[in-house]
């Protein structure tokens, strides 16, 4: 069914490629099979899976460990909600962050709850994620190339400024509602098995003139709820028939998820003070041309 070694590995996956723009839901069905675990990887597209309830569980620590990295903003960002509800007004920029959030959220939100499972059991193959792993590739160097043009730094030029170590780009609060609305609708290209949650939606941010530790941030801060809340909609499963035999392998996958997912936001948090998206693209176009030539 899953093996212990199997779990702690697919959880380590899991913790790392759910933030790194490398597509987690890419990498939990190339992983397997490149391995030559066939079983987890026809059990990943089937109409009920024990698999994919296993994985929602790695997705539920990730998002905890989301959670506890930014603790901080969240108590800001909450507080600054209740206080909007209370004086109807936006007067902070963690007043402006939480209905930023709250705007983006919905678009991914509700094509997730109507799609998520058709675009799963369709996509959710290795040729398939080879495939939309290739065009992540493409999707981040194109964020990259736009992020130079001149609309770009005239857009900046318009905005208050927030100057990370490694460049200048406009204020994170400063995003308009339409705008952060767009990043939300960007967050939809990640129902498909290989395109990258964190990596389409720090595009999204880098065009709108973001820099990249504030286009990760945000990213980070959006994937939050909404990893959480469909990993909630999910565990259910685990109490049920799909968990028979797998409850210990999801404790310890999980563990290794989030212990994973907290290394990996403290690296890239640090990363993108300085660098860019370039060596993800790079990678997800070798390993995706690979795949491809590997499955096809």
């Amino acid at each position: 069914m899953l093996s212990y070694f199997q779990a702690i590995v697919i959880g380590l996956v899991q913790g790392v490629t759910e933030l790194f723009p490398i597509s987690s839901l890419g990498h939990s069905v190339l992983i397997p099979a490149w391995l030559g675990w066939d079983h987890l990887v026809t059990a990943q597209s089937a109409s009920e899976s024990f698999y994919l309830a296993f994985v929602v569980a790695l997705h539920v620590a990730t998002a905890i460990a989301l959670f506890v990295y930014f603790r901080q903003d969240w108590y800001r960002i909450i507080g600054g909600f209740f206080r909007t509800l209370r004086t109807r007004r936006l007067e902070t920029p963690d007043e402006r962050m939480a209905w930023l959030l709250i705007i983006a959220t919905i678009p991914a939100g509700l094509t997730g709850l109507v799609f998520e499972h058709a675009l799963r059991t369709l996509f959710a193959k290795p040729l398939s994620a080879a495939i939309f792993l290739t065009v992540n590739g493409v999707i981040l160097l194109f964020g990259e190339r736009v992020r130079r043009r001149a609309m770009v730094r005239n857009l900046i030029a318009e905005h208050p400024t927030a100057r990370s170590e490694g460049e200048e780009g406009r204020r994170l609060d400063t995003l308009s509602f339409k705008e952060a609305g767009a990043v939300g609708v960007a967050q939809i290209g990640a129902l498909f098995a290989g395109v990258s949650r964190s990596g389409i939606t720090m595009v999204a941010g880098l065009v709108r003139g973001l820099d990249h530790e504030d286009a990760a941030r945000f990213s980070f801060l959006l994937a939050t709820p909404i990893i959480f809340a469909a990993g909630l909609l999910k565990i259910p499963d685990l109490t049920g028939h799909l968990g028979n035999g797998i409850r210990g392998q999801v404790a310890v996958g999980s563990i290794c998820a989030g212990l994973a997912a907290y290394a990996s936001v403290r690296f890239l948090m640090r990363f993108f003070e300085t660098q860019t998206l370039m060596p993800f693209a790079i990678y997800c176009l070798a390993f995706g041309t690979i795949s491809i030539i590997r499955f096809a």
